[in-house]
């Protein structure tokens, strides 16, 4: 089989440097053979998975984060190529929700193996989208997140706390199959798979292979209920908190007074007042981990990854604890200052 790696040398927050000799080393070579291309530019990743599907290749590996996986997931959608992900960046939800691992050499284990299944894939106002879109406060920290300086877990939390004390709600009126709601609310998430990336888990039950969205509407909520959110957002409850509505559908029509900051899979946009979201299925071929609990719904196996990961990461482990421990000790002191001013 043909294999091609698009490569973005600049996304997340991994070296690139060594992977050309990684893969060389763990890539089934009775299986494969193969090519790489580093992208130049925004959507570089998207006409190179194009030419790909033109030129007859087997699978395209997107090797970055979420935004390297979109670009060329969107070149591969109805398709006979199928995309494989090597995660490099940042947050990598839609690895994270297939249960590929965070490790470059049981992600190519994943690839060699070769479990390819058909999966669901969306669009907001036509554009493609694999694992969440939104507006209103899940687009607004999607801006900060994409402008700022660090990444991971603790500063996303930091930002949903901090700036949702004072973010004001908005009002959407929201028309699918079965009528049309008025919520005011702080955000409307529509998820085709389960999280953000680094597992926040804004969809708990999402499934990419059941042909509907996961749509979550976030009321408005005190100081008192933040630290609350954000943990349930980390911890696979949120669709339990009674600050969330949650229902499904296979496509959603979104209103709003104003045009305003959208996302989808992290990526900000603007978009006008009204907003179409709709499920394509089994629109998309993705090689998937053939261990994950259950392959048939592709929902995310937390424990496995966690145990992975561990495993995988061991020699990092004091260092990263240290640092975590340093980050936790800094956020509290910002958070605190922040709340008492």
């Amino acid at each position: 089989m043909r294999a091609l790696f698009v490569m973005n040398p600049v996304s997340g927050t991994v070296k690139k440097s060594g992977i050309p000799k990684l893969i060389d080393q763990h890539l089934d070579h009775e299986k494969f053979e193969y090519t790489i291309r580093y992208t130049e530019h925004v959507g570089h990743a998207t006409a190179i998975a194009q030419e790909a599907v033109t030129e007859g290749y087997d699978v395209v590996v997107a090797v970055g984060g979420d935004g390297t996986v979109n670009e060329v997931g969107r070149g591969l959608i109805h398709s006979e190529t199928a995309l494989a992900i090597i995660p490099c960046g940042s947050g990598n939800g839609l690895a994270r929700h297939l249960s590929i691992p965070i490790n470059f050499k049981q992600s190519i284990k994943i690839l060699n193996n070769f479990k390819v299944h058909s999966l669901d894939y969306c669009t907001i106002n036509g554009i493609p989208f694999f694992c969440t879109c939104g507006m209103g406060f899940d687009a607004f920290i999607s801006q900060k997140f994409a402008m700022g300086k660090h990444r991971g877990p603790l500063k996303y939390m930091e930002e949903v706390l901090l700036e949702g004390l004072r973010y004001k709600p908005q009002v959407y009126t929201i028309e699918d199959e079965s009528g049309e709601h008025r919520y005011k609310a702080y955000l409307v998430t529509c998820a085709n798979a389960s999280q953000y990336g680094n597992n926040a888990f804004i969809a708990p039950r999402a499934s990419m292979s059941d042909g509907l969205l996961d749509i979550i509407v976030m009321e408005p909520f005190g100081i008192m209920d933040a630290a609350q959110v954000s943990f349930d957002l980390m911890n696979k409850t949120l669709d339990k908190s009674s600050k969330v509505k949650t229902f499904r559908a296979s496509k959603v029509l979104i209103r709003r007074d104003k045009e305003g900051p959208v996302h989808y899979d992290g990526d900000p946009a603007t978009m006008g007042t009204e907003v179409v979201v709709e499920v394509k299925e089994k629109g998309i071929r993705v090689v998937c981990n053939e261990e994950a609990e259950d392959a048939s719904k592709l929902s995310p196996n937390p424990i496995q990854n966690a145990v992975s990961e561990l495993l995988n990461d061991f020699s990092d482990m004091n260092s990263n604890l240290l640092r975590q421990g340093r980050n936790m000790v800094a956020f509290n002191k910002r958070l605190w200052r922040k709340l008492t001013r």
